[in-house]
């Protein structure tokens, strides 16, 4: 497995690939290198390609350079599109924007500890977050509007979980019961289920065995979703 410097950021390349390539917003302040042990691990589970894109810190700038890490993947196979906390917010707003444009969406989406509404109103944020020594919710709406800037937060392009979700790809939401960010969640399945998108939610009971089994899980589904995994790509 090797590392490389792209146009776009950071790419982990396994020693055997399946052309599958995974889009991975990372939802790092300071860039993808935090997210590339998890990027590692997925690689070695499913034999994709992993690309962890940089994007600047301020919409619609981020918004922009998330197509164009979509575009430097399509350039090498079919796409996954996977977006952690913030980045996950980017991606889903990618995902409707790709569906508006009738450009071709990935095979499917994975949405971990997912932030998607930016209002940071949901019950879960103001309950979880006390419980959650290492989580800042005072940084957390720092950065919000900072990324936001002067746009409302419940503008779609922000906060998808106010997005028109139909005809979106098959879409995975993991989160920890505990996780300050469950509730954004569980009103997205919810949304998308009744927008006939494929959904499949999983809640660990707490955040330990979520990050411990987070990482399997994804490679389950990405393999469900791409046929030529099933067909005998590495498992």
């Amino acid at each position: 497995m090797s590392v490389e410097e792209s146009p776009v950021g950071p790419v982990i390349r396994p020693a055997e690939d399946t052309e599958l390539v995974i889009l991975y917003l990372h939802g790092n302040q300071d860039g993808p290198e935090p997210a590339l042990d998890l990027a590692r691990r997925l690689a070695l589970l499913t034999g994709a390609t992993v690309v962890c894109p940089r994007y600047r810190s301020a919409f619609p700038a981020a918004l922009i350079d998330a197509h164009s890490g979509y575009s430097y993947c399509q350039a090498a196979g079919p796409v996954v599109v996977l977006g952690e906390g913030i980045g996950a917010a980017l991606a889903t707003a990618m995902l409707v924007q790709l569906r508006d444009s009738e450009a071709t969406s990935p095979r499917c989406a994975v949405l971990l500890s997912a932030l998607l509404d930016l209002t940071l109103e949901t019950k879960s944020l103001l309950f979880n977050a006390s419980t959650d020594p290492a989580f800042d919710i005072i940084a957390l709406r720092q950065r919000v509007t900072a990324y936001a800037r002067n746009t409302p937060l419940t503008d779609s392009r922000l906060s998808p979980l106010y997005a028109n979700l139909h005809g979106l790809p098959p879409i995975q939401l993991l989160a920890a019961g505990t996780d300050p960010l469950l509730d954004d969640s569980l009103a997205f399945a919810t949304r998308a289920a009744r927008s006939r998108v494929t959904v499949d939610l999983q809640v660990w009971p707490e955040n330990t065995s979520f990050r411990a089994e987070a990482v399997q899980a994804m490679a389950d589904f990405i393999r469900a979703k791409h046929p030529a995994m099933r067909a005998g790509a590495p498992a």
